[in-house]
């Protein structure tokens, strides 16, 4: 939120408070102030060594040479058709102005002013930013000839002065600006950009950021004075109001304002709305704007005569109800929009006028009929304005307006804005929670604005209706509980004098308070929740940085570890020292993603979709990493894993949701350096080594390799599964070529893995020791010819089941295929290690080598290989 300093100043004095003390305060109080802009005021100056605070931006105004002129004739140039020269008085000499300004090109010629106007006037010498160049760029006016005539000074636009960015046309100053006043007195400003985080939603207004400066100096807040001078027919007379769901809208107010004169808002008016990042408009949506900035609360105004045409005979009658699917509405912004019955509309009895809390319909708009007559001068409308093509045929400006007030369900609020892109400033506040109590407020000083700047007559009365009135929180406090929770002592009287200055209500009881949140508050809950709020705002209210440094009171809870979080750190980081990187994917998907790799029927499905590639909780934790290599394929190197949860729907019921494992490798073995030329690419056996290391890591002893049954996402003989303890915990192996071309990888094979976490979690880990033998061992390698299809995992199961505990260690060291050796076999050469409790002979040895041999014969055919 971007507040002028000065706006704030309607509100709150602050003498003696410099800019910066003011964004300290409110930084310190949970307003973090993001940057200052200066647009004329005196910028600090920082000496060598000292800290900026803040962020700081924006451009002095020199008293001496910026002020306060008049224009008192606008004259044609002599050699230049599109220049006009201005007779001007600057409150100490006339001068003789040359500009190209448009906004007053139309006076040329006529002769001397009857009423002069007031501009910004700035003297040779004065430093400005270049109104025709890209960005703000500074330049000093410097006397020059242009087409012959003298030119040593300007008259200036917004975007010279850094108010805006507008250059089309020159300042046009109120009437009543004083002639020759320095420019910074008159309209000098600063305006703070604050952060409005969704706890602080309630202060994203001028008086919201007001009251809490006012408890934090001990200032007095000046309240908004609403006096409304009213006659004619009510309009309780002539409009009625129905809600169809109090729950979608608690709260709806009409007001009415007849005769008014559509024409520009004053410029101090204007330059607020502006600094504030607003685009003015007209006196009347101006009026809206003001009042919502300065309040909180957003309005909408409808042109009443549409309405009354639409309702003919009968009685105008308002209702908000939701949405049809298909129903549609063309919004302000010229966009018909397509709704959902999860959209409120506001509506009468003829159709829909507007999208509830978030934008208004054009049909039903304030319009005026002046920007048409430009129109058809062919002067195009500024970026962001509405063209009136479309309803050109109402042929005049607006007279009487009715004017909206509401509250609506911030959730429903929230999810329409996202749903058509639609962030305004109206949606920006509903959808963060607007309190029913400010929509009679709001519509009574948007109806004073318009009164004061567009000379209408108000009705007397306002439509209301309020047929769920929200309960405000009473949360009971004791000084015991200050005490504890924040640290400090302080009596019943002292948390009452700083609630008060929040406009809390309280009331001194035998144990401490009773505090009751004010109408504006939505965000005070009640019991142990509530309590935590109001010694929020206590603490707040004191000063955090007022609060003492302590030791902690209370006793610190038992520390409970979380077994299974520490085990998964402890996969991770036998993960990550086998090389892998850990990665954290989305886990919303789309089961067209998904399919690439697996199939399911049945998904979690979400409500409100950030979009269509994100409409399902994943099943496959798999799909999610294989998304992320595909993204990093062009690396050399990927190996990849993430530690997450899949999404299993229960009918009725939140979902399951397992933990699972995922692996990707892919690319080179080994990354290009000046000592490796060609490193071959990861393949199998690269993510077999790493998975025994995880599992060694784990402890795991009893593990099992075998053939995989119904992976299809896999290369059949190029993977496995893995058992452990005779539980099958995961399965590994290359991406399988038809999976793999619904990807974009490369050439190199597509290694994954994925894992159930639960089973391999669940599964006994060994812990026994085995001691050091005193006994020397005995090493001897042996080669066996097998048969093809003889898995070497069941050699090596026989080889230890024969020689017992004296084969400490088998290791399988070559793998050889000859015609030598014939058709269909395989030559494999294992390393055998023979140890017992004391020495063994070569004779020893070599008969467990013979009963191991023999086994072998008789079980699988093998032979012995000389």
């Amino acid at each position: 939120m971007k507040l002028p300093i000065s706006w704030l100043k309607d509100f709150i004095d602050l003498d003696g408070l410099t800019v910066e003390d003011i964004a300290r305060k409110l930084t310190l109080a949970g307003l973090e102030v993001d940057e200052i802009l200066y647009a004329g005021l005196e910028m600090p100056v920082y000496k060598d060594g000292e800290k900026h605070e803040f962020k700081t931006n924006g451009l002095a105004w020199d008293k001496e040479k910026i002020v306060v002129a008049e224009i008192r004739e606008v004259k044609a140039h002599p050699n230049a058709d599109k220049l006009t020269l201005l007779d001007l008085f600057d409150g100490k000499q006339e001068q003789m102005v040359l500009t190209g300004a448009p906004n007053i090109f139309h006076l040329k010629g006529t002769g001397r002013l009857e009423k002069p106007i007031k501009v910004a006037y700035a003297k040779e010498g004065s430093t400005l930013y270049d109104g025709h160049a890209e960005g703000l760029q500074l330049m000093t006016l410097k006397r020059a000839k242009i087409r012959g005539v003298d030119s040593y000074s300007m008259v200036c636009s917004e975007k010279e002065l850094g108010i805006t960015d507008e250059s089309d046309g020159i300042i046009l100053l109120d009437d009543d600006a004083p002639v020759g006043m320095p420019l910074a007195d008159y309209i000098g400003d600063a305006v703070l950009d604050i952060s409005i985080l969704p706890n602080m939603a309630r202060n994203a207004n001028v008086i919201g950021i007001a009251r809490e400066l006012a408890a934090l100096t001990g200032r007095t807040l000046k309240q908004p004075q609403i006096e409304l001078k009213t006659s004619g027919e009510s309009v309780e007379s002539s409009v009625a109001i129905e809600i169809s769901n109090p729950e979608l809208n608690p709260r709806f107010v009409l007001g009415l304002i007849r005769n008014v004169e559509i024409k520009p808002s004053p410029y101090q008016i204007q330059r607020r709305l502006k600094l504030a990042g607003v685009r003015a408009i007209n006196n009347i949506v101006d009026a809206t704007n003001y009042a919502m900035i300065e309040l909180g609360e957003p309005l909408h105004a409808f042109d009443y005569d549409i309405l009354k045409q639409r309702a003919g005979k009968k009685k105008i009658k308002i209702i908000t109800r939701a949405a049809k699917d298909g129903e549609k509405l063309t919004t302000l912004d010229g966009v018909e929009r397509k709704l959902t019955s999860m959209n409120v509309l506001v509506c009468d009895e003829k159709g829909s006028l507007s999208l509830a809390g978030v934008m208004g319909g054009s049909e039903s708009e304030v319009y005026d009929a002046s920007k048409e007559v430009l129109d058809a001068k062919g002067i195009e409308p500024k970026d962001g304005e509405m063209t009136q093509g479309k309803i050109t045929s109402r042929g005049r400006s607006t007279v009487n307006v009715l004017l909206e007030g509401a509250a609506w369900n911030f959730i429903n609020i929230r999810r329409t804005a996202k749903q058509h892109n639609l962030p305004s400033e109206a949606s920006f506040r509903f959808s963060r929670g607007v309190h029913p109590a400010l929509a009679e407020t709001g519509v009574m000083r948007g109806l004073q604005y318009m009164a004061a700047w567009a000379n209408g007559v108000v009705a007397p009365g306002l439509v209301d209706a309020y047929p769920l009135k929200p309960k405000d929180s009473v949360v009971e406090v004791t000084p015991k509980d200050v005490k504890r929770l924040l640290g400090i002592d302080l009596t019943a009287e002292e948390v009452s004098a700083l609630l008060q200055k929040l406009e809390f209500k309280t009331e001194i009881t035998k144990s401490g308070l009773r505090v009751t949140a004010p109408a504006h508050r939505m965000d005070i809950d009640e019991g142990m929740v509530g309590l935590a709020d109001v010694l929020e705002e206590v603490a707040r209210s004191y000063g955090f940085d007022n609060i003492p440094t302590t030791a902690i009171a209370d006793a610190l809870p038992p520390q409970v570890g979380n077994p299974v979080h520490e085990w998964e750190e402890h996969l991770r980081n036998l993960l990550v020292a086998a090389g892998l990187q850990e990665v954290v994917t989305y886990r919303m998907t789309s089961p067209e993603r998904e399919s690439r790799v697996t199939k399911h029927d049945e998904y979690v499905r979400i409500a409100n979709p950030i979009a269509p590639e994100r409409s399902v909780l994943r099943r496959s934790l798999l799909s999610s990493v294989l998304e992320v290599a595909e993204k990093n394929a062009r690396a050399e190197s990927v190996a990849m894993f993430e530690v997450g949860p899949i999404f299993e729907p229960v009918k009725n019921d939140l979902p399951n949701e397992p933990r699972r494992l995922a692996i990707v490798m892919t690319g080179a073995r080994i990354v290009s350096a000046w000592d490796v030329k060609d490193s071959p690419r990861f393949d199998f056996f690269d993510l077999k080594g790493r998975i025994e290391l995880l599992l060694a890591g784990l402890r795991f002893t009893d593990i099992v390799y075998a053939e995989t049954v119904s992976q299809p996402h896999l290369h059949p003989g190029k993977s496995a599964e893995v058992k452990v303890n005779g539980q099958v915990v995961g399965v590994f192996g290359e991406l399988h070529p038809l999976a793999k071309e619904k990807y974009e990888f490369g050439e190199a094979p597509v290694i994954v893995a994925e894992f159930n976490l639960e089973k391999l979690r669940g599964a006994n880990p060994s812990y026994g020791i085995t001691p050091v033998s005193e006994f020397p061992p005995i090493y001897e390698d042996i080669a066996l010819i097998l048969d093809e299809s003889v898995a070497a995992s069941t050699v090596e199961a026989l080889i230890r089941q024969t020689g017992g505990k004296t084969v400490t260690d088998v290791r399988l060291f070559d793998v050889y295929r000859d015609e030598k050796i014939g058709a269909g076999k395989k030559s494999l050469a294992y390393s055998l290690t023979y140890q017992a409790e004391k020495t063994l002979t070569d004779a020893e040895a070599a008969a467990i080598r013979n009963k191991i041999v023999k086994r072998l014969e008789n079980a699988l055919g093998a032979k012995l290989r000389s």
